[in-house]
């Protein structure tokens, strides 16, 4: 069967032109970490009058926060499939989970959508066992920090020789995935957007004299910059005083837990222990809650030590400046092409603590000009990161590898 008969024609209303129903399989390892969110955004807002999407994974976790339909899960296969299938990965036989294949074969898939690069390299011999079109989403370190090793070099090489197309946020991103030997024919931007009809508009207004408070989110690892972020905010609390929220912790992970001790050590190192409050992880319902409850959020990524980046841009900058909040960041990766500095937010440079600071005191010296570029930040994002219109677009990308 070739990919084109996967296309199921579907009857339309009221005498309008037949309609095409394509059927698209996301895999990825776990449904659902909170930490990727915008997968589950993808998935539920492509057009289900264009696209039928199902979710292939391993494990499931967060699933009332996560609801999808059409969820297959490797642990509700029988018992003697899943020992075939693992002994046969362990064993070097095979990469891919043949459920994958199995499942894409048995709805009729025909696009197989895999989300990080590495999932796309075993997922490639999966497409070509259901004969189904490869689509791949890179988010960042699949991108930044893989392809230092001369292994994934070498797998990114032939899983870019067989997938049809190679989605990326931004066009930093995308440069960096020719860069490591993606043909640009392949390689398409495509915004993860955010779900605007959850995320009211609410400018923040903040009057000299009151105490500026400052929120703070991510997963404690290095290329988040939170240790330049409070050292900034170290210098500024001397002339102003400040409330600081903290939401993110470590994971088990050693690299995390180092640096959640290097984001404890400068909380104290700059005297803002009275002025922290670390939350731990938390639903995204209570980020936002507290995002409305702060003027600033600062989110100062880096390039970590280890060459992971965040490839695009944090969602969370995203989400915050739909809401009406002033974002401070940093010139990195395609943050820029998010906030535009000076504009709809403020931008320092990477590991550029003195840089952050003088964006603070922008901030502070001049509360006016919140309201322009508050408003100017959140019609960007209407234009450019609208889950729904990204959604369509994902639905044209889907569509366009029958062409």
């Amino acid at each position: 069967m070739t990919p084109l008969q996967h296309v199921l024609p579907v009857a339309a209303d009221h005498g309008e032109a037949m309609a095409a129903i394509t059927k698209v399989v996301h895999s990825t390892p776990v449904w659902l970490r909170q930490t990727q969110t915008w997968i589950h955004t993808q998935v539920g807002c492509t057009p289900s009058n264009r696209i039928e999407s199902h979710v292939v994974c391993e494990s499931v976790i967060n699933l009332e926060q996560f609801p999808v339909q059409n969820l297959h899960r490797f642990a509700d296969a029988p018992t003697l499939e899943r020992l075939y299938d693992r002994s046969l990965r362990r064993l070097g036989l095979r990469r891919h989970l043949g459920y994958l294949a199995r499942v894409a074969r048995q709805v009729g898939a025909g696009v197989i959508h895999s989300h990080f690069g590495d999932v796309g390299w075993a997922d490639s011999s999966a497409a070509a066992a259901a004969d189904t079109w490869h689509v791949v989403t890179f988010y960042g370190y699949d991108m930044s920090f893989l392809p230092r090793q001369r292994l994934w070099r070498d797998r990114f090489e032939e899983l870019f020789g067989d997938v049809d197309l190679v989605l990326c946020e931004g066009p930093h991103m995308a440069r960096c995935i020719a860069d490591i030997g993606c043909p640009e024919h392949k390689i398409r931007v495509q915004h993860l957007g955010i779900r605007l009809e959850r995320i009211p508009f609410h400018p923040r207004r903040w009057q000299p004299g009151e105490k500026l408070r400052v929120l703070i989110s991510g997963i404690f690892t290095e290329k988040k910059g939170i240790p330049y972020a409070l050292e900034a905010l170290g210098h500024v609390q001397k002339q102003q005083d400040l409330e600081i929220t903290i939401i993110g912790d470590a994971h088990d992970h050693p690299e995390t837990q180092r640096e959640k001790a290097r984001i404890v050590h400068a909380i104290g190192k700059h005297g803002l222990g009275s002025s922290v409050r670390m939350l731990g992880f938390q639903h995204q319902e209570v980020l936002m809650h507290e995002a409305y409850a702060h003027h600033v959020f600062m989110s100062p990524s880096i390039t970590a030590q280890n060459g992971a980046t965040e490839g695009g841009a944090p969602v969370s900058i995203i989400e915050m400046a739909a809401s009406g909040m002033i974002v401070v960041s940093s010139k990195h990766c395609d943050i820029p092409n998010v906030i535009m500095d000076r504009q709809t937010g403020f931008l320092a440079d990477e590991r550029d603590a003195p840089g952050l600071i003088r964006c603070l005191d922008e901030v502070i010296s001049y509360p006016a000009q919140w309201e322009r570029m508050v408003e100017l930040g959140r019609r960007r994002i209407e234009i450019e990161f609208d889950a729904r219109i990204q959604g369509s677009k994902l639905a044209d990308v889907y569509c366009s590898t029958f062409e």
